[in-house]
């Protein structure tokens, strides 16, 4: 089985091309190559497949490295195009579009050279994160977990996102409040839990405990989620570019409120190329 190891900001994927109809590895299989001492090592397995809407040039699904399915995943979404760029599929200058397993991302070449993919709408109603226990949207929750209280707010990338705001992010107790709060019945499809640093009003610092992989060097949809809910909040500007740095490299998010979508630039590269024995 040949794959692409790939990494955006240090987040990193092997990627499988099955666009010829081959089935995708099954969960334990998943597990095995992302283990990173007996397998290839990767925060996620991605899939290249046929496009499933009209006008795509390709789709692709996710696998976390404990073999669990994911809806979204930004930092894998660029390097799926920039895959597709390289493979030819897909313009080396020109605009397409990708689907995920939450939906069509029209895909976009910024002036450096990068990959700028559009995230879509952040849906804040409890009902779509899901989270359970509140009926109407609000900036800021609350539940006791593992014996403390822990506010936070809540969005949905087409997946679930918590977003803790911190005062010196290096102090964040970040597995212990993540995995309590991934395991707290409030969350029924677990949850990907951001914890951010406010620097300026177009300036943050993050950290993500992703469930399924644990703490990663970097979170597109979780970068996302962080200017969503903190923008929402009053504490970053509105439509501008706000610069997202993560243990692993600087994303650039833009909240668009008119047209209420999160488009997100950052790198990707590509690291090897090899064959998975099974």
């Amino acid at each position: 089985m040949r794959f692409s190891k790939m990494h955006g900001a240090g987040n990193d994927f092997v990627v499988l091309d099955l666009r010829d109809g081959r089935p995708a590895p099954k969960p334990d299989a998943c597990a095995r190559i992302a283990d990173r001492h007996r397998g290839i090592g990767c925060d996620q397995l991605l899939t290249v497949e046929k496009p499933r809407s009209a006008g795509s040039t390709a789709s692709y699904r996710i696998w976390n490295a404990d073999g669990s399915l994911a809806q979204q995943c930004g930092n894998g979404a660029r390097c799926i195009a920039a895959w597709l760029v390289r493979d030819g599929a897909a313009p080396m200058l020109g605009d397409f579009s990708i689907d995920s397993p939450a939906g069509t991302h029209p895909v976009q070449r910024d002036g450096q050279g990068g990959i700028v993919i559009d995230m879509g709408a952040p849906r804040f109603a409890p009902g779509e994160v899901p989270l359970f226990g509140w009926h109407e949207a609000r900036d800021e929750y609350m539940v006791y977990a593992e014996g403390g209280a822990t506010r936070f707010g809540a969005v949905s990338m087409g997946n679930p996102h918590a977003v803790i705001e911190v005062a010196a992010l290096g102090r964040a107790t970040v597995e212990a409040i993540g995995g309590a709060l991934q395991r707290n019945a409030a969350f029924p499809e677990s949850v990907n839990v951001g914890f951010a640093e406010v620097v300026a009003r177009d300036h943050i610092r993050l950290r993500v405990f992703e469930r399924g992989v644990g703490e990663t060097l970097a979170c597109g949809s979780g970068a996302c989620a962080a200017v969503a809910v903190l923008t929402k909040r009053g504490q970053l500007d509105a439509d501008c570019e706000i610069a997202v740095d993560l243990p692993g490299g600087t994303l650039r998010i833009r909240y668009d409120q008119d047209s209420d979508r999160i488009v997100m630039g950052g790198p990707t590269a590509f690291v090897f190329e090899g064959e998975w024995q099974q």
